[in-house]
């Protein structure tokens, strides 16, 4: 099945990790520090060009940052 994350964009269920809400989980220094590794390693994919409200970990360890809140992913 397959889960629509934003932008046109949709991904197999089953190669999702985790979907986070970036305004609670950013408040740990761990998650930013992670998010800028994985910024600088170039595994990170924006989608569109609003401000993202969620990001979505896969098993191939990308990144996607979605303009939809968790909410609407799930």
């Amino acid at each position: 099945m397959y889960l629509h994350i934003g932008e046109n964009k949709v991904l197999l269920k089953k190669e999702i990790v985790g979907i986070f809400d970036l305004d609670f989980s950013t408040v740990s220094v761990n998650t930013r520090n992670y998010l800028n590794s994985a910024q600088k390693e170039g595994r990170v994919i924006t989608l569109g060009f609003n401000l993202p409200k969620s990001f979505i970990l896969t098993r191939d360890d990308k990144i996607y940052l979605s303009p939809l809140n968790v909410q609407a992913i799930k």
